[in-house]
């Protein structure tokens, strides 16, 4: 497996393979390409890796950044994460994850936070953390990894792409 940086070729490929990812999960709305198409058009990816086994993409991650209302900078999200049915629960996500993770740490970031499962992303070493809070999301399913020790609060606001339906 290779991860990559993300490029123009790959558009497609993530858009399809992406709506594959989430076609089947209950807990999707199938509107994860369309985030990742309005994030890139607005110019937020600002990591976007995607995961190829011989030359297929099979795999990919978003990051971006959010606002948070204490003032603190530097926070961003991950998500969507993607992987192409035939691949999953074979380590891809994981991969694509820590690579991300690794790479927003070199950008100087303070912290990522995420909406999604705590039982798959505490491995990851993200928490729960009640004192920071995204309008509409369970409480249980933000969960927050600083880098550096210190955890923002507050509201947080993702970028509009996210709410992005086609």
């Amino acid at each position: 497996m290779n991860i990559r940086d993300e490029k123009r070729t790959d558009e497609e490929a993530i858009f399809t393979m992406t709506a594959a990812a989430f076609e089947n999960m209950p807990y999707s709305r199938q509107t994860e390409p369309y985030i990742v198409n309005a994030l890139r058009a607005a110019g937020a990816l600002t990591i976007s890796l995607v995961a190829e086994i011989d030359g297929e993409v099979v795999g990919h991650v978003a990051f971006s950044p959010v606002e948070i209302s204490d003032g603190s900078r530097n926070w961003y999200t991950l998500g969507p994460v993607s992987v192409a049915p035939a691949f999953q629960n074979r380590g891809v996500g994981g991969a694509l994850i820590i690579e991300g993770l690794a790479k927003l740490k070199s950008l100087g970031a303070e912290g990522c936070l995420l909406v999604g499962d705590p039982a798959y992303y505490t491995r990851f070493n993200f928490r729960n953390d009640h004192d920071m809070h995204i309008e509409g999301v369970p409480p249980e399913n933000l969960l927050v990894l600083p880098f550096h020790g210190r955890t923002p609060k507050g509201a947080v606001t993702i970028h509009e792409g996210f709410f992005a339906t086609s």
